[in-house]
């Protein structure tokens, strides 16, 4: 189950994550999310390790099944940290990257890049880099020459929206960068929660078997079990 649900957050986080790469030209930070999703795939199997050391009281199983467990422990810890070492990087690539993605907006060619600024603009709500106004200086505004910006800008309530800049009551008035820069900042956040929650069930699975351990190593009747001999 642990193993299924760090798969779905690293799964999430590339979802997501692709939805807004354009404002992302840092490709690592997607680092802590291939782990995860390894560290998913490993616990499964350390999982049904696990299980069979268990139900048949292997002793050889279970220590194998803690150091296991400890170097996955050791991996998540890694992950807390470069999720937060990115996190911090989140604002200054965006802030980096930004400018470059709304002066390549083209609006009529479906490229990605007008996608892209087209779904966050929708999506979160927001208009243009810090208001609509940042689309005046844009390529796209001086070439239409027709004084309105996208109409992803417009709000969802109205249908009769053109975008003109002429009714900006009409527009959305935040801009983008805060609010991608912090989209991005909770999808770390996901990560890094995900890896400290699940670091902390690696511990209970390594206590747990550790008491295995030393119940088999004090107890004689496993001693008895394995010889063939009886226990009273």
């Amino acid at each position: 189950a642990a193993a299924g649900i760090l798969c779905y957050v690293g799964a999430y986080v590339f979802i997501t994550y692709d939805d807004y790469d354009h404002f992302f030209e840092d490709v690592y930070t997607l680092i802590p999310a291939v782990i995860i999703i390894a560290v998913g795939t490993l616990l499964f199997i350390i999982g049904l390790i696990g299980c069979c050391a268990t139900i048949r009281e292997s002793r050889c199983g279970l220590a194998t099944f803690v150091i296991i467990l400890l170097l996955v422990f050791i991996t998540e810890v890694v992950v807390v940290v470069l999720g937060y070492i990115y996190r911090a990087k989140v604002e200054d690539e965006v802030d980096n990257s930004i400018q470059k993605v709304y002066n390549g907006y083209n609006g009529t060619n479906p490229d990605a890049a007008s996608r892209a600024i087209d779904y966050v603009q929708r999506q979160l709500r927001c208009c243009g880099i810090h208001n609509y106004s940042d689309w005046v200086n844009t390529v796209w505004f001086k070439q239409t020459k027709n004084n309105s910006v996208p109409l992803s800008c417009c709000k969802a309530a109205l249908s009769n929206c053109t975008g003109s800049l002429t009714r900006p009551m009409d527009l959305y008035s935040e801009g983008c960068e805060a609010l991608v820069v912090k989209k991005l900042q909770e999808i770390m956040m996901y990560v890094i929660w995900a890896a400290l929650a699940f670091a902390a069930i690696q511990l209970l699975g390594m206590l747990c078997a550790c008491i295995v351990l030393c119940r088999r190593s004090r107890d004689p009747a496993y001693e008895l079990l394995i010889t063939g001999g009886t226990y009273a």
